[in-house]
């Protein structure tokens, strides 16, 4: 281990006396944008409509052919305008959109030319997965908020996407959103037609007599590579929503009460071995339960879950964790992904729902989300999980509140989250001395944004506080998120009588998101060493004060021999509550398609030699070695109907550790209704320095540090993984799934 130098300290001391200053210039630099009139993107009257028209005399039968005579009377318009490959050009061929309503749903038919219908890829594939096939969607803002919206999409093979745009950016994309509406296609001699329903009680609006939508169509084309809109937003600006065309017409339709109920019943049966044979021991189980979607009011949705199921939901995927920091999942159960953008805010990882029934099984969840008229949103879970004795597990009630308002002509957002978790005790004292009886976190974020959206000021101030026994908060003060008792820390403490913790945290960021080539970014954060959110949200680690900047120059107008690229260019700091400096980086990275569609990227990355407080696991800090990595990759891009890429790393430290990785994938379809896939993957390193013990000194032996010899080894790992997956699709809304994943590690 290396000791630390003192000047270090007073180097780290300046540099950390200068975050207020550097915050002053950030909320400067956003006063100094442009204004917001003289920046003002196109104002109402210049923005396009379409009509839609009432259903007369009939409602259109869903079939994808446009012969009913309600289409006869609709208006059609073809105004759409090329964004790939020849930005601002007409497209090649002709597209043709009406809508029509009655006071049930809003019907959309499209007619999309094509001088080569036969030969149409109509490749059927998973719900939210269109595969390479000409894929058309509606995209709708029914709030007129301009920032968010709803998407519908149908491929030439009838196979639906639907999805929500959470914020003003055409690629923040939820696909957790699953609505239930209709669409079909028909492939004719020269254009293909859909027909989609989209009933009123799918989405959500405000009580009015007369809705104003803001809305955009969207046809890609992925044998040309042809995206067109009809409102064209420029790939230089970031933006979505905010440039809608108007949806008007639609009148004295009520938002509805909506009502689903799905209830289920499962059991299963274990066998107990006994020398590798069966006996006739066996353990029966049933359960039953229930998924409930209820509307509130024109605005909000109920949706509650007892004894939930989810024995559907994928599996993990494999994974070996030699670090002292727990593993996060992303979340797939369907309950807690729906609607799950409206539980989170733009700051710390207050909620995580992977918590929610992680040790033991849930009795009942419930939420509630939408948005008033006011602009404000809302989102409220609450559940129950059971108490486990043989597990050691308690009864508890898991609390999640999220409010957030939307205000200003450029679609500014502030909001607040809290969140709580209360257990049961009283049962074991195990329990008390094992788990934190309480804990409450919360917040407040803002998301500011100027000149049309193109700049951008965030932040967020929050808090944390837990409360237990005193061995369950020494636990929390001696875990791997802050380690107090660390030897050399003079400015932190451990205390073993404590019976609660409180910590905060902060952060202020800008940027210019949106512009021909050039954007940048900067960004200073602070999390207390007490800051603790792993009761209900997610933290790695506390006891950190963050700098980071970057700058990006791109081109996205097409050249000789590629269509765009950006480099980028970054740099990151990080130093503890004691001033002394973690680790340093600065990255370039690149990104290039070319004038075929494939892809490519590359990456360097240069890491300058710091401290590490945690890698002696409680111990003092020590030396973090400095070294490099780099890598690239490419791909043939997702319009093929075989897809490959492939991605090389490789880094190395100044300790002789190393470490290189190659994983690849290939996806290819046989016919239009197979699909088979396979992600291999293979990594090996030897690095210096894997924790492994720390033992008392005892008189008279060597080396010792702080009276404590901290054992390091070097670690060899080979790693290789081979992921498979075949899917054949029935229909649009059926399919059979066959996933399998071998997997093998050793090291030494």
């Amino acid at each position: 281990m290396n000791s630390i130098d003192p000047r270090d300290d007073r180097r780290q001391n300046t540099l950390m006396n200068a975050i207020p200053h550097i915050c002053t210039i950030f909320l400067a630099l956003l006063l100094l944008t442009p204004t917001l009139a003289q920046a003002d993107v196109e104002t109402q009257d210049d923005r396009k409509e379409i009509l839609a028209m009432p259903v007369n005399p009939h409602a259109p039968r869903i079939d994808g052919k446009l012969d009913d005579p309600a289409w006869a009377s609709a208006e059609f318009v073809s105004d759409f305008v090329q964004k790939s490959p020849n930005e601002g050009e007409l497209p090649t061929e002709r597209t043709e959109v009406a809508i029509l309503y009655d006071a049930d749903a809003i019907y959309v038919g499209a007619r999309l030319f094509t001088a080569d219908a036969k030969n149409l890829r109509t490749h059927l594939d998973r719900r939210d997965r269109h595969g390479p096939a000409e894929l058309f969607i509606v995209t709708i803002d029914s709030y007129l908020d301009r920032r968010t919206g709803y998407g519908f999409g149908v491929n030439t093979a009838g196979v639906r996407i639907d999805r929500y745009n959470p914020e003003d950016n055409e690629f923040n994309r939820d696909y957790t959103f699953d609505p239930v509406w209709e669409a079909r296609t028909h492939v004719g001699d020269d254009s293909w037609t859909l027909e989609m329903k989209i009933p009123f009680s799918q989405l959500r609006f405000n009580d009015k007599a007369e809705q104003v939508w803001g809305i955009n169509f969207n046809r890609w084309v992925p044998e040309r590579n042809e995206d067109i809109f009809w409102v064209h937003i420029p790939s230089d600006e970031t933006a979505w929503s905010s440039r809608f065309g108007n949806l008007v017409g639609i009148k004295g339709i009520k938002p509805s009460r909506r009502l689903e109920l799905s209830p289920y019943t499962a059991s299963n049966a274990k066998s107990a071995t006994d020398a590798g044979l069966f006996s006739d021991a066996t353990d029966r189980d049933s359960r039953f339960g229930a998924d409930l979607k209820m509307g509130l009011g024109p605005n909000m949705t109920l949706d509650a879950t007892f004894n939930p199921d989810f024995g559907q939901v994928e599996a993990d995927p494999a994974e070996v964790n030699l670090s002292a920091f727990e593993t996060f999942f992303s979340e797939r159960r369907p309950f807690f992904l729906e609607g799950s953008q409206l539980l989170r805010g733009s700051g710390p990882n207050y909620y995580y729902s992977r918590r929610i029934g992680a040790a033991t099984r849930i009795l009942t969840a419930s939420k509630i989300t939408g948005r008033l008229a006011n602009g404000t949103s809302i989102g409220l879970l609450a559940a129950a999980t059971a108490r486990d004795l043989s597990l050691a597990e308690p009864f508890t009630l898991y609390g999640v509140t999220r409010l957030q308002k939307q205000f200003g002509q450029n679609q500014s957002t502030a909001g607040v989250t809290f969140t709580g978790v209360n257990r049961d005790l009283s049962q074991s004292q195990k329990m008390v001395d094992t788990h934190r009886s309480g804990a409450l976190t919360g917040g407040a974020d803002w998301d500011l944004f100027s000149a049309g959206g193109t700049y951008q000021l965030s932040g967020h101030a929050g808090f944390s506080h837990i409360r237990g026994s005193e061995s369950v908060i020494l636990a929390a003060q001696e875990a791997p998120a802050r380690y107090f008792q660390r030897p050399d820390a003079d400015y932190i403490s451990l205390d073993p009588n404590k019976t609660s913790m409180t910590g905060y945290a902060t952060a202020l960021s800008i940027r210019k998101r949106s512009g021909k080539h050039w954007l940048w970014n900067a960004r200073a954060s602070l999390e207390s060493p007490e800051f603790e959110l792993n009761d209900a949200g997610r933290l790695g680690a506390s006891d950190d004060k963050d700098l980071n900047a970057g700058i990006t120059y791109r081109n996205t107008q097409p050249g000789s021999w590629f269509r765009n690229y950006s480099i980028d260019l970054n740099s990151y700091g990080n130093w503890n509550y004691g001033n002394i400096r973690q680790y340093s980086d600065l990255g370039l990275n690149g990104n290039l398609t070319f004038n075929n569609f494939w892809n490519a990227y590359a990456f360097v990355n240069r890491q300058f030699s710091g401290q590490n407080d945690g890698a002696t696991r409680g111990g003092p800090t020590m030396r973090r070695e400095s070294g490099f990595s780099l890598g690239g990759g490419m791909s043939n891009g997702f319009t093929k109907t075989t897809q490959m890429g492939f991605n090389l790393t490789y880094g190395a430290n100044d300790l002789d550790g190393w470490l290189y990785r190659i994983d690849g994938n290939i996806s290819t379809r046989i016919g239009n209704r197979l699909q088979v896939s396979v992600y291999p993957g293979f990594q090996k390193e030897d690095q210096p320095r894997q924790y492994v013990a720390t033992v008392d000194s005892g008189a008279g032996l060597p080396q010792a540090t702080y009276g404590s010899r901290y054992i390091f080894s070097r670690i060899a790992q080979t790693t290789i993984s081979f992921q498979v997956r075949m899917n054949y699709f029935f229909t649009p809304d059926l399919s059979l799934e066959i996933y399998a994943e071998p997997f093998a590690a050793e090291g030494r």
